[in-house]
């Protein structure tokens, strides 16, 4: 594999890209209008506009990306996360034109894109299950019926799609018959189908998945797990692996489970396998994301293990270089995901330049992200600024380090998470790991980050705003060595 082509955008695509280099491998970004300025794009050693701004005029122009690759005569496609990475006929269309998905096989991605058909082919290989319905759920009188034998309180959940869409908490039967329409009509417009199923709702969950690799021979491995179980909106805000409430043989069985539901599938690649962990540490299936994930920093960090590198090898025909007694857990990862949003007005998404950003250094800390002092947050994408993550020889030692990172980063232009991921990480309940998905929801409150001097921050503002305009009339422009005054990298960028 000699050139590949990451059909994402961002710190992802800088991710893969990075690591392609480091193998030798040519590299080709694809950008919208928006992006063209990107430190991803300029990365590349080739890069091609393929539209407007937004996502389905860009990003989502699976056939346009194809044409792209085979103009380009790239080997593989790379699809990172969002977008196109869980599109079973993207990966499909990329296999008929004779280029490798850098990713599982559409039939892979198909079975565990719909949750029913993946708790299915999970339940044949002795999966743990939550009580709830078989199939798609259509009708009220049925849905009734059925939460009546599992109880009180249930949870309605879309069958296609994820983050939160299309998923609703019933306390009791007066509420079914609105929040079931709800849900049908929220999947249907996020995902194009208004399939729900039920099932008993876990009132204080842990969110914990596992990382699996699978290559072309049959083999799979588990390099251990995440906990996820700091959210909002259902949506994961930060990370740590290990898990900190998992005992040695409860790590052991959720991995091996975890690798079962890989061979149900009999997938390739890099997925992940999500569980909901109760208070007695019973176990249950919830999904599968056959995607890397956002957070594989910190799985990477505790294994010393190239997820990327991995993924690419894979795809052209390597066996697994390990076997599962290979693996080590060595020290403990933290990651906290900042985001352009304010979290004193429900974490809205912000938007702006980005006046000042410096990143913090230093030992144990890693930062990825695709964006540069003076450039602007855009409207059209996920919020997400960066993924700050650190490493320790244990959970204070990450803690301590992450909270050290905070403190250093500098983003004035945006509102963003920082604060909040010290709230997080400064709690009682997280310092002692007393903390399920219902974290946010109990313990966070706008309030709560209120600056101790409400005028220091705008004080701030105003500085790093006077110090970007001094910097921009000092800047001088730097051209290359072409005699014609056009460098080879403009030349490259069409």
């Amino acid at each position: 594999m000699k050139k590949i082509l990451v059909a994402n955008r961002g710190e992802i695509a800088l991710r893969v890209m990075r690591t392609a280099r480091d193998m030798g491998i040519k590299t080709v970004a694809v950008f919208s209008e928006a992006d063209r300025n990107s430190p991803h794009v300029r990365f590349a050693d080739e890069a091609v506009c393929i539209g407007p701004p937004a996502s389905k005029d860009s990003y989502l122009r699976g056939e346009k990306i194809v044409e792209v690759a085979k103009t380009l005569g790239v080997d593989g496609i790379h699809p990172g996360y969002g977008f196109l990475s869980e599109n079973a006929a993207f990966a499909k269309l990329v296999e008929e034109n004779g280029i490798t998905f850098i990713g599982p096989t559409p039939e892979a991605i198909e079975i565990m894109g719909d949750k029913l058909s993946a708790k299915e082919a999970a339940k044949k290989f002795d999966i743990p299950m939550v009580p709830g319905s078989e199939g798609a759920i259509t009708e009220v009188e049925e849905a009734k019926k059925l939460c009546a034998v599992i109880g009180y309180p249930v949870l309605i959940k879309a069958s296609a799609g994820g983050g939160g869409k299309g998923m609703r908490v019933v306390e009791n039967e007066g509420e079914i018959e609105e929040q079931m329409h709800r849900a049908q009509s929220e999947a249907l417009s996020a995902f194009g189908d208004g399939s729900v199923f039920i099932e008993k709702y876990v009132g204080s969950p842990k969110h914990i998945e596992v990382q699996i690799l699978g290559d072309n021979y049959g083999n799979i491995v588990y390099l251990h797990e995440r906990e996820c179980s700091i959210q909002r909106r259902h949506q994961k805000v930060v990370e740590e692996a290990p898990s900190s409430c998992l005992t040695p043989e409860k790590r052991k069985a959720i991995g091996e489970a975890a690798v079962r539901v890989g061979k149900s599938c009999a997938y390739i690649g890099a997925g992940t396998v999500e569980f909901l962990v109760d208070e007695a540490l019973n176990f249950y299936f919830l999904e599968m994301n056959t995607r890397l994930q956002v957070e594989h920093p910190v799985t990477e960090m505790i294994t010393g293990i190239d997820l990327v590198r991995e993924q690419i090898n894979i795809a052209r025909g390597e066996k697994l270089s390990f076997a599962q007694e290979d693996i080590q857990l060595i020290g403990h990862a933290m990651e906290l995901r900042v985001y352009a949003e304010d979290p004193m007005n429900n974490f809205l998404p912000d938007i702006g330049q980005l006046k000042q950003y410096k990143k913090p250094e230093g030992p144990g800390v890693r930062v990825d992200d695709g964006f540069e002092e003076g450039m602007t947050i855009p409207i059209y994408y996920d919020p997400m600024i960066a993924k700050l993550v650190t490493y320790g020889k244990d959970r204070e030692e990450a803690i301590n380090r992450m909270l050290r990172a905070i403190d250093s980063y500098t983003i004035v232009g945006v509102r963003n998470t920082l604060i909040f991921g010290r709230f997080v990480l400064t709690h009682p309940d997280f310092v002692s790991c007393k903390f399920d998905t219902n974290f946010v929801n109990k313990n966070f409150k706008p309030e709560l980050l209120q600056p101790s001097n409400p005028g220091e921050e705008e004080a701030a503002a105003i500085i790093a705003d006077f110090l970007f305009s001094e910097k921009k009339n000092t800047t001088t422009a730097v051209t290359s060595g072409n005699k014609n005054g056009v460098s080879n990298w403009v030349k490259n960028r069409t």
